[in-house]
Formats: C-alpha cells, sequence, structure tokens
C-alpha cells in the first residue's frame, strides 16, 4: 500500500482524490478491520450465527476504505503526464487490477454461507 501510494503521489505531483488525511484515515482503518478479517480466518470453524454474522459484515465493511484507496490511486494515475512505456506505469496498473480482482473475490466470499461451505478450501 504504502508504496503503491507513494509512487502515485510522486508521479502525479498530487496526494490524492481525498487528501493526506483521507489517505492516513484508511490505511489506518484497513489496519483495525484487517486485524478483525484475520481472527476471522483463524478462528472460523466452531463459531456460531452471530458471529459469524459479525466478521463477515466486517469483512464487507473493509471494501469501503479500500476502495477509497483504489480510486484515490487511480485519480492520482489519471492526472499525471508520464509515459506509458514507463515499466512503473505498468507495475503500478498491475498492482491495482491484480488488488481489485482480489477485493472483490473477497467481498463475495464474505458471505456467510459461502465462506462456511468454501472454508479450508482451495478457492
Amino acid at each position: 500500500f504504502g508504496v503503491v501510494g507513494h509512487i502515485c503521489s510522486t508521479i502525479s505531483n498530487s496526494n490524492g482524490l481525498f487528501g493526506y488525511l483521507g489517505m492516513v484515515f484508511a490505511m489506518g482503518s484497513i489496519v483495525c478491520l484487517g486485524s478483525v478479517v484475520w481472527g476471522h480466518h483463524m478462528f472460523m470453524v466452531g463459531m456460531d450465527l452471530q458471529t459469524t454474522m459479525f466478521f463477515s459484515s466486517v469483512t464487507m465493511i473493509i471494501g469501503i476504505p479500500t476502495g477509497i484507496k483504489v480510486f484515490s490511486w487511480l485519480y492520482m494515475l489519471g492526472g499525471c503526464y508520464t509515459r506509458l512505456q514507463d515499466p512503473i506505469v505498468w507495475w503500478i496498473m498491475g498492482f491495482i487490477f491484480l488488488f481489485t480482482i482480489g477485493g472483490v473475490t473477497g467481498v463475495v466470499l464474505s458471505a456467510s454461507i459461502l465462506d462456511s461451505l468454501l472454508h479450508d478450501t482451495w478457492f
């Protein structure tokens, strides 16, 4: 996160769509919510229905600050005047693409029933 945000702000010479504090608060909330989501992955087996619903909602909520960061990165890249032949631009775009695909997969799997069915599988 830090490397991508720093490269995007350096290339575009701006602080992003939501500003510096928006990026800092988004990163802080991703860290806090990510710790809870990690706990969900560690202790999924044997949880009751209410706890499962709590972790499912937290997993969906983590998409909001993550979307703030992704849209800020895209906004910064859209406003810069770099050449498309630069390898760093391709690396950043590849990272954002793969990160978005992983995030969409995570939000889809945050549904409680899918999480219970596909737990301990390769998906």
